[in-house]
């Protein structure tokens, strides 16, 4: 298998420190919220889902800056979240800030 590549709009709705690896590489943890409507089967479906994410390097650098709440175009891939653990993060290795008015239905509560 090759193929492992996610791209999502979501709003940051959680942000760790800034954090560095023992050869110190930058490290940033968030949390991201996603909310969309979704066709499935011809049905409209309400998605909503939290996603935990981590960047390294520049990148992680870069999101550091990002305030929460704003909402950011995101692409990585997923891998398990723990070494041991099942449940999954996204890494991500490129983001872009998009304007939020534009996508004031992805943070409606």
């Amino acid at each position: 298998m090759k193929t492992n590549q996610l791209s999502i709009d979501a709003e940051v709705t959680g942000k760790e420190t800034l954090r560095y690896t023992p050869t110190g590489v930058p490290v940033q943890e968030i949390m991201l919220a996603h909310r969309s409507r979704q066709m499935e089967y011809g049905i409209d479906r309400q998605v909503d889902f939290e996603l935990s994410a981590i960047a390294f390097g520049d990148v992680a650098e870069k999101l550091n800056k990002v305030a929460l709440h704003n909402v950011l175009h995101c692409s990585g891939f997923l891998t398990r979240r723990w070494r041991t653990g099942i449940t999954l993060a996204l890494h991500i290795s490129h983001f872009e800030l998009l304007d939020r008015l534009e996508f004031s239905d992805l943070t409606k509560r």
